[in-house]
């Protein structure tokens, strides 16, 4: 096996609309069907968000599409899956989601080393200033490219 990483998907709204402010690998436990599914690339995590329940974290909200030739043990396509996180970091993420305004989203989900996994950010809702800033830096930075690709 390689150390390669397939990067099956990508949450582009996570980072528009929080501020990340710390970055978690988390391994995710899938049945058989939904990791053929992962690997034909047909998930969604636009609407997932992470939660800690009894001193585990779940994913909620994350869509994996049906296996089209699974049979009758296909899985639910919209089910709360279980998160794999070393016990030191749960234990940190239950003391910052306590505080107001933190939530944990996935950034996006990739295989590595043969398993699925999910990056996780600790994120703190953005203001509609803070995204207004983002498009403006965003499109400053493009204006800028392209003078430098213009004169060089």
């Amino acid at each position: 096996m390689s150390d390669e990483i397939i990067e099956i998907i990508k949450n582009k709204k996570a980072r528009f609309n929080y501020e990340i402010l710390e970055v978690f690998e988390a391994g995710i436990v899938l049945k058989g069907t939904e990791v053929k599914s992962v690997r034909q690339k047909r998930v969604s995590i636009q609407e997932s968000y992470a939660k800690v329940v009894n001193g585990e974290v779940f994913i909620v909200g994350l869509n994996i599409s049906v296996y089209e030739m699974g049979n009758r043990f296909n899985h639910e396509p919209q089910r709360d899956r279980k998160l794999l996180l070393h016990k030191h970091e749960i234990k940190r993420l239950i003391g910052k989601l306590k505080e107001k305004g933190y939530t944990l989203v996935p950034i996006r989900m990739y295989i590595k080393k043969g398993k699925v996994k999910i990056e996780l950010g600790l994120g703190r809702g953005k203001n509609v200033y803070d995204k207004r800033k983002t498009i403006q830096d965003r499109d400053m930075k493009r204006d800028m490219q392209r003078d430098l690709k213009k004169y060089t």
